[in-house]
């Protein structure tokens, strides 16, 4: 295993472990970790000392934003949450992902991906490189209700994700108002990396998307307040994968569980609901509990 690998995956083993771990772990408990991980994956005795885990603190703070602490209450060290803990778990998970698929090399029947991916990615690099160096861009741009694509001459801003999907955000030059627009990545071919470089404006794009359920940006739109409530059987799975990051818990016991949002509801978020339908048994305020049922009322009568 090459070293910088070797690296990234120890760092990695660490973070995760001790995410695991609720009342922490001692530095012996994640060298044991460590150990069991390397002959697990036949790399053998992987050097690993205190003096390496002190360095390796520091490297995770900087490279993942993830605080390691060690607290003297029970002589343990504890993750510390940070506000990009999402963005951190993807980058780790996905270092987690390559390695076990390097694990099993040609075999199938282990790792099974979903087969529908519309994620985009294939120019991927080539988007970050342009963003990081103010680089204009063109591509062809088809839409989904459209036969004929047209090419597309933008300044790029970022990336965002949805659903495995990719969206670019970037200035259409072609257009008369200056405003970030919404491009999903997989609807992109023949992508070209201009020489020119453009003039950086200051878009606050978390704001676009603070109340936002999806890519539809809601920046002028005000947030509603929204409380469900879900039959009990369903609170763990809600609990576990959060309908949005404004998420709060209201009541949580025996029999009843309810939640609450603070969002700009749009289309997305009533598909989102929908997804919940049998086991939604309450929705406030009543203008959103209406939309909702009009979503669902014109999917039945598309079936009739």
């Amino acid at each position: 295993m090459a070293k910088r690998q070797e690296t990234l995956l120890r760092l990695t083993y660490i973070v995760n472990f001790l995410k695991s771990k609720k009342d922490g772990a001692d530095y012996f408990e994640i060298a044991k970790h460590l150990e069991e991980r390397a002959y697990r994956e036949g790399e053998g005795q992987l050097p690993f000392s205190e003096k390496t885990f002190q360095r390796d603190r520091k490297v995770i703070e900087e490279f993942y934003n993830v605080i390691i602490q060690f607290k003297n209450s029970n002589k343990k060290y504890h993750i510390v949450d940070t506000d990009s803990d999402e963005t951190n778990s993807t980058l780790l998970d996905s270092i987690i992902l390559i390695n076990a698929y390097k694990q099993i090399g040609n075999r199938q029947d282990v790792i099974i991906f979903e087969k529908r991916q519309a994620s985009g990615l294939y120019n991927f690099d080539g988007f970050v490189h342009a963003i990081h160096n103010l680089k204009k861009i063109s591509f062809e741009y088809v839409r989904h209700w459209e036969k004929t694509g047209n090419r597309k001459v933008v300044e790029p801003y970022a990336l965002k994700e949805f659903r495995n999907r990719w969206y670019l955000l970037a200035v259409d030059t072609q257009k008369s108002n200056f405003e970030l627009r919404i491009f999903g990545l997989d609807r992109i071919t023949n992508l070209e990396i201009h020489h020119s470089q453009f003039r950086k404006q200051e878009f606050d794009i978390e704001k676009m998307f603070v109340n936002s359920f999806g890519i539809v940006s809601t920046l002028d739109f005000e947030a509603t307040i929204i409380e469900l409530s879900f039959v009990a059987a369903q609170k763990k799975f809600v609990k576990s994968l959060p309908i949005h990051h404004s998420q709060k818990i209201l009541v949580d016991d025996g029999s009843d569980f309810k939640i609450q949002l603070q969002l700009a509801p749009t289309y997305d978020f009533y598909q989102e609901l929908a997804t919940h339908a049998e086991r939604l048994i309450k929705i406030e305020p009543q203008k959103v509990r209406d939309e909702y049922v009009s979503f669902l009322k014109k999917g039945i009568e598309n079936l009739s």
